[in-house]
């Protein structure tokens, strides 16, 4: 996410407020997907199965991207002393973040 920075050299702080942007990002998504849930329970077979195929992937994709991300910075926050310092003890391994982006920059609505 732009501004995250370099996550195996984060603060404390940092990682903090990374789990708290991601703990809210993924509140967000979840209730996204909770309403359009709802809205399928109103539509015909045909949409509904159009929107299962197409819109759901989406959100679940970009809602489980979120909960990765929110659970690297948990575990970030929870290391002794906070973050890790560069250069001493093991790093824990950071997602790709390349291809997270493609599933939604490539859709159109």
């Amino acid at each position: 996410m732009n501004g995250e920075g370099v996550p195996g050299h984060a603060t404390l702080k940092q990682a903090l407020h990374w789990k708290q942007i991601y703990t809210e990002i993924l509140a967000m998504e979840e209730k996204v997907l909770t309403r359009i849930r709802q809205l399928m329970d109103k539509q015909s077979d045909e949409a509904r199965r159009e929107v299962e195929l197409t819109n759901v992937p989406v959100v679940v994709a970009q809602a489980e991207r979120f909960r990765q991300r929110l659970g690297y910075w948990e575990a970030r926050v929870h290391e002794p002393n906070g973050a890790s310092t560069p250069n001493r003890g093991p790093r824990l391994v950071t997602p790709p973040r390349a291809a997270t982006r493609s599933s939604r920059s490539t859709q159109t609505h």
